[in-house]
């Protein structure tokens, strides 16, 4: 491409469920991911970036929108998108930029629910497959040969070749699904992370000891619910039973391990080819490239698999943002950011005043942060809320909570919530406090702590001011039918 366009391009690389400590820029113990933290090395890492609903739609909807589930109507993987409230790439196509989606879409289970506000899409129909998958089309369905990583980025390339003659800038999202369940490498990779070497989580063998019925009701531990299919061997039969359990942990999590990290090397390697497609294009200077996950995920930490709950390992997502003309090298931030502020910065970047074109808009564009510059009002806390109360596969507990840069607080507030899957269950609230520089691991729950008294009091202070702030109305079960109303403004501090 021989012209660069004074507006920047974006390249938003997306992938589905891949914890930011599997990421050797953030420091894995498990994997080397050497293409993607050439985004690090070239840009930001970003350290303290947060899902506000950790799981895939309700995420997607987050960032496309920059609104919370309870304004964007997607709380679960079961609603439907609403499209009312516009999305970023609608406002970069009407500001004259060419856009594309190839991947995991997952907004919505019918035909209405396909894409807008891009000019080329295909997408896999819901989770999509890994090997010779179906990918849906304006033109109709295919059955795409191959694995779908390296099918999605294909697509990628040869629209980002189609471009080279253009002088319109371009926004490209890559959204891909590894390495969503059921973690099925690619062939090529298989040799990779044998059984028996990969280093285990110390919270692996976690018994919960200071939590409550929450936790211990989640049915997402890897010792009891990961299934053959899963681990992709039948269990040993003398591994079965009480006795044996944490042997039986140790053999299912090497192998559940093995398989996610290789799904997450063709990950890696497809991102090394779109970097490398950018240099020879010429067009790398100025173009952004964003790599994040729509939520982190449990790798044996805490005895889990699967996501959902607010603690750091499923609630921190990756986030690396490289932008030659204008992000120095090789920089870190610890400041707070969520997947609600996106969309505000990537239009912000692109020259767009977000809260102008996306009025519903409730994010604040980090864009002074990657360039080096904290703004003096930039946000200490956030606020998270997970509403598929007692789902029929892991039983995790709607709950919400704010967490600082020192400490999270959590409430789970089903009492009384009789929702689908939970039958007439009555589930008393549960209250977790963690002080997160004491105890980064989420150990010790101080929530009845006199020590903690004060703090506590200060945490349920700020947690109500979010909640106003967003107009979240505590223990609604549901925001299907609420009105959709205008939240512009700054991130509240």
């Amino acid at each position: 491409m021989s012209h660069i366009s004074r507006k920047p391009n974006i390249v938003f690389i997306m992938s589905d469920d891949h914890a930011a400590h599997a990421i050797s820029a953030y420091g894995s113990h498990v994997n080397r991911t050497p293409h993607i933290d050439r985004i690090a090395k070239e840009g930001m890492r970003l350290d303290a970036t947060y899902c506000t609903n950790a799981i895939c739609s309700p995420s997607r909807a987050s960032i496309l929108t920059g609104t919370y589930s309870h304004v964007n109507k997607v709380p679960s993987i079961y609603a439907e998108f609403d499209y009312k409230l516009g999305t970023f790439p609608q406002v970069l196509q009407n500001h004259g930029y060419e856009t594309a989606l190839f991947g995991k879409w997952h907004l919505g289970h019918t035909y209405a629910s396909t894409p807008r506000g891009f000019d080329d899409w295909k997408i896999f129909p819901g989770q999509g497959e890994y090997i010779d998958p179906d990918m849906i089309s304006r033109s109709g369905k295919d059955v795409l040969s191959g694995y779908a990583t390296d099918i999605v980025s294909d697509l990628g390339l040869r629209w980002l070749e189609e471009r080279s003659e253009s002088n319109k800038p371009f926004c490209m999202m890559l959204h891909h699904k590894a390495p969503h369940r059921p973690w099925i490498p690619d062939e090529k990779h298989k040799h990779l992370y044998p059984v028996g070497s990969i280093p285990e989580p110390s919270t692996l063998f976690d018994e919960y000891a200071t939590r409550g019925r929450a936790a211990r009701e989640a049915r997402m531990t890897i010792v009891d619910d990961l299934e053959a299919d899963d681990v992709k061997e039948v269990l040993p039969d003398h591994l079965a039973g009480d006795v044996n359990k944490h042997e039986r942990t140790r053999w299912k999590y090497q192998r559940y391990m093995r398989d996610y990290l290789q799904c997450v090397q063709s990950v890696d390697d497809n991102v090394g080819r779109i970097l490398d497609c950018l240099d020879q294009l010429n067009i790398a200077e100025n173009t952004i490239v964003i790599y994040t996950s729509d939520q982190g995920f449990f790798l044996g930490d805490h005895g889990w698999y699967d996501k959902r709950f607010i603690y750091d390992e499923s609630l921190q997502m990756p986030l690396l943002v490289r932008w030659p003309l204008e992000i120095p090298s090789g920089t870190t931030s610890r400041e707070i950011v969520t997947n609600v502020d996106f969309a505000s910065t990537f239009l912000d970047l692109c020259g767009i005043d977000g809260g102008t074109a996306l009025p519903a808009s409730q994010g604040r564009s980090f864009g002074p942060i990657l360039r080096g510059q904290v703004p003096t009002d930039w946000p200490q806390s956030m606020y998270y809320r997970y509403w598929e109360h007692d789902d029929p596969v892991h039983h995790a507990w709607a709950h919400y909570g704010v967490r600082t840069k020192t400490h999270k607080l959590i409430y789970f507030y089903a009492d009384g919530l009789d929702t689908e899957g939970a039958g007439n269950t009555t589930y008393p609230p549960e209250w977790e406090l963690y002080d997160l520089v004491q105890d980064p691991q989420e150990l010790n729950n101080v929530a009845d702590d006199p020590q903690y008294a004060e703090l506590r009091e200060e945490l349920e202070t700020e947690l109500k001011r979010l909640q106003e702030y967003y107009h979240d109305e505590p223990y609604s079960a549901s925001p299907e039918g609420e009105g959709v109303s205008s939240h512009r403004g700054s991130r509240p501090n």
